[in-house]
């Protein structure tokens, strides 16, 4: 279904085009044969889209002139991810790509409805990503930022369940401010009305959100930077363990690679370095630390080298060595 919608999205790109093409052309483009071309021709009017033909050898398919075009043929969920994949790789996760991330994001934005052009525009305009990704990652449930977001955009405090480092679970009321991406992390940074001070939540310990209708005034997260005001508290955060590595590759290379996945990077020679990494557990850091894409040693603590080492044991059975 994913790869239709996809397709369907590119004929329909083409089409908008101020041109006719043929239908072996549009085959070529896609990849795929003139038969499915048919088929997704006719996909497009049942969705409303006016596609005209011509036959003969000069023949082909265009948007009928004038006509409106119906909302986008996507799922609000699936509006709301392709927003932000575009977003993603228009902050630079894609070298190359920012200026052609930026230009679709900017067509999908215009022919979304109203009603779920307001829910894209509210993630975008509330996220700051940062960084790559980190271990021990929990999902989060795409309707859980929706709703913070739209609160960060409206000025609207939310009250919700929260559960700390340690699990223990408080009821939080909260004038957002904003979400921060930082690898596959998600973070509400907001002014705590019952500490009276600002925090930062992890939104995968958010439980229940709700909005409660009232309004706030804007305030200046410190230092005017959510991100940084992330990174900072991120900092202070005492992780079950924490790992020393040495990994064989310049400093510098194995920063741009890490990113805010590692603690610190501090270089020893010109071609090697050891790394801070942070995680929850063990077992759950010796997999990630095969991603760093060098060699490497774990200098401590002992129990990440001995998960590492039976991680090294599994690997070397399943290949049959």
């Amino acid at each position: 279904m994913a790869d239709t919608s996809r397709r369907l999205l590119t004929l329909l790109s083409l089409l908008q085009t101020p041109r006719e093409w043929s239908g072996p052309e549009l085959a070529g483009r896609l990849g795929v044969s003139t038969r499915t071309i048919r088929h997704d021709v006719e996909r497009l009017r049942s969705l409303g889209y006016p596609v005209d033909a011509t036959r003969g050898s000069v023949g082909g398919y265009r948007l009928g002139a004038g006509a409106a075009l119906p909302p986008l043929l996507l799922e609000d969920d699936e509006a709301v991810a392709i927003a932000l994949s575009l977003r993603s790789v228009a902050g630079g996760s894609v070298a190359g790509l920012e200026e052609s991330a930026l230009r679709a994001l900017s067509k999908l934005q215009q022919v979304l409805p109203a009603r779920l052009g307001r829910r894209v525009d509210a993630v975008v305009a509330s996220t700051v990503r940062v960084g790559s990704g980190a271990p021990g990652v929990t999902a989060v449930d795409a309707s859980v930022l929706q709703l913070l977001a739209s609160a960060c955009r409206d000025q609207e405090r939310v009250r919700f369940a929260y559960a700390d480092h340690a699990g223990t679970s408080t009821q939080r009321t909260v004038e957002p401010h904003r979400l921060v991406s930082w690898g596959r992390r998600w973070y509400l940074v907001a002014w705590d009305r019952d500490r009276d001070d600002w925090r930062t939540f992890r939104a995968d310990r958010i439980g229940a959100p709700a909005a409660v209708g009232a309004r706030f005034g804007a305030r200046e997260v410190p230092g005017g930077d959510a991100a940084a005001f992330v990174r900072r508290g991120t900092r202070s955060v005492q992780w079950a363990v924490m790992a020393r590595v040495r990994v064989h590759e310049p400093a510098t290379t194995v920063s741009e690679r890490l990113g805010s996945a590692a603690e610190s990077v501090e270089a020893e020679g010109a071609d090697r370095c050891v790394v801070m990494l942070g995680g929850a557990d063990a077992e759950s850091m010796a997999p990630w630390l095969g991603l760093i894409g060098a060699e490497f040693e774990v200098l401590g603590p002992p129990e990440l080298a001995a998960a590492v080492q039976r991680l090294g044991h599994r690997m070397l059975r399943a290949a049959g060595d």
